[in-house]
């Protein structure tokens, strides 16, 4: 079904692969280590190669993620990994890049819209990288593992934020880079919009049910442009 403009109050965002640039930064890590087989590459260059590896890798570690919470016991972990970092008994997660034009584009968007995000990660990694960036303002509330009793692609979270920002969620337009962010905002009753930039592919996010698939998330405020709310 193509994206009702009309619909759209608020915006829901995922932060791996749609605003942190964990996809890129993952793939030259691999690109690095492949370097020692270059010859078997094409124009001895393993940067293509390793990029096909790290998108195939997503649906198995989206299932290696989902385990948890179906298995009941997902907030547990996330709350342990966040006291292990408070007792610095473990360093937290190093902290990614922003995709470039990120910024900018909260900057655009958020005097049109209440805006919140949704995470499967703990608090400690969500907020470090919010804070790191300076996105924090941009945000109505923040969802992570902890939040809900599920996590995506249950609908809980994105459920949860919508209530936050006072809006049914079938106004909400939920943003991410998997098919995990698609069936969640799906089953929230949300639009959805999958992009590019991340962990997935279009065909996976087409059959994910993503109402609009965007090169990249910097393309939003361009879509958004053309409805009567901006």
């Amino acid at each position: 079904m193509p994206l009702d403009l009309s619909r759209i109050r608020a915006l829901i965002f995922d932060i791996d692969g749609t605003l942190r640039d964990t996809d890129d930064q993952m793939t030259h890590r691999l690109a690095r280590w492949l370097r020692l087989f270059a010859g078997l590459f094409p124009n001895r260059d393993p940067f293509p190669i390793a990029r096909r590896l790290i998108i195939a890798t997503e649906s198995p570690g989206a299932l290696l993620l989902r385990l948890p919470d179906r298995l009941g016991f997902d907030e547990k972990l996330a709350k342990l990994g966040d006291t292990l970092i408070r007792l610095r008994i473990i360093k937290p997660e190093k902290i990614f890049s922003l995709i470039p034009g990120v910024f900018e584009m909260l900057q655009t968007l958020h005097p049109l819209y209440p805006m919140s995000i949704v995470s499967a990660r703990g608090v400690q990694n969500t907020l470090a990288f919010l804070e790191t960036y300076n996105l924090s303002q941009f945000f109505v509330c923040v969802v992570t593992a902890q939040t809900c009793k599920h996590t995506k692609p249950y609908p809980d979270p994105i459920l949860w934020a919508a209530e936050q920002m006072d809006l049914p969620p079938e106004c909400c337009l939920m943003i991410g880079d998997t098919a995990v962010d698609m069936r969640a905002g799906k089953a929230a009753g949300a639009q959805t919009v999958g992009v590019l930039c991340g962990f997935g592919d279009e065909k996976e996010l087409h059959e994910a049910g993503a109402d609009l698939i965007l090169p990249g998330t910097t393309a939003l405020p361009e879509i958004l442009s053309t409805s009567h709310l901006i």
